[in-house]
């Protein structure tokens, strides 16, 4: 079974806290003699009881360790304030190179838009106009560009629409052929006829015409 890390803490129970740094503080002294006895190594180490008690132990000189210390730190603490300061300079640097170019963008779009090309020579009026033509061919090609798709679009339609007016062509052609072909009733032709002739005859009707008075007077 696997148990987890205890918490450390401080010990409540100042007689227990007590025996505890004393044993801790004699291991830690005997560690750094040992280091410094195995490995060579230079070694100042400063303990403070609770109490303000000095315990301390060094190797060759707690003096002189204290200086090299200052001295490598104060070393580290230059290379890092001369590396901030680099950056600082390359930043500024940087921050300057872009507001040039910023200017630059800004003087080549006002003579593009026809300001300030009064102080142009000749040869800087020959840019502009090759970024001109340049630009205007640019835009030429994407409007050929949007028509071309916009004709294909209206193409691709017109084909849809054709195919869909045949659809219906053929769908009426179809109801056309399915509707009967007599819808007056077997006998209303000769019906029909008979009326026509009936109103066509002059054998009842009256053509001759009367000049004068009536007769019998």
């Amino acid at each position: 079974m696997v148990r987890g890390k205890t918490q450390m803490k401080r010990i409540e129970n100042a007689t227990s806290r007590q025996v505890t740094f004393s044993k801790r503080r004699n291991g830690l002294l005997k560690k750094a003699f040992e280091l410094s006895v195995l490995c060579d190594a230079e070694i100042a180490l400063v303990i403070f009881s609770p109490r303000g008690k000095l315990y301390e132990f060094a190797s060759s000189s707690m003096h002189g360790t204290l200086e090299r210390y200052m001295k490598q730190t104060k070393d580290s603490r230059k290379e890092e304030k001369h590396s901030n300061e680099q950056e600082i300079q390359l930043l500024r640097q940087e921050t300057k190179h872009l507001k040039e170019k910023m200017e630059l963008l800004e003087t080549s779009r006002r003579r593009l838009l026809g300001g300030g090309s009064e102080d142009c020579s000749i040869e800087e009026l020959q840019q502009i106009e090759q970024q001109l033509e340049l630009s205007v061919g640019s835009v030429r090609a994407r409007k050929n560009q949007l028509f071309k798709e916009q004709i294909e679009k209206l193409k691709e339609k017109e084909i849809a629409l054709c195919a869909e007016n045949a659809l219906l062509l053929e769908k009426c052609e179809i109801q056309r052929q399915e509707e009967p072909k007599e819808l007056l009733g077997p006998n209303s032709s000769s019906s029909l006829r008979d009326s026509c002739s009936g109103v066509t005859s002059t054998d009842d009707v009256e053509t001759e015409l009367f000049i004068g008075p009536p007769a019998g007077r």
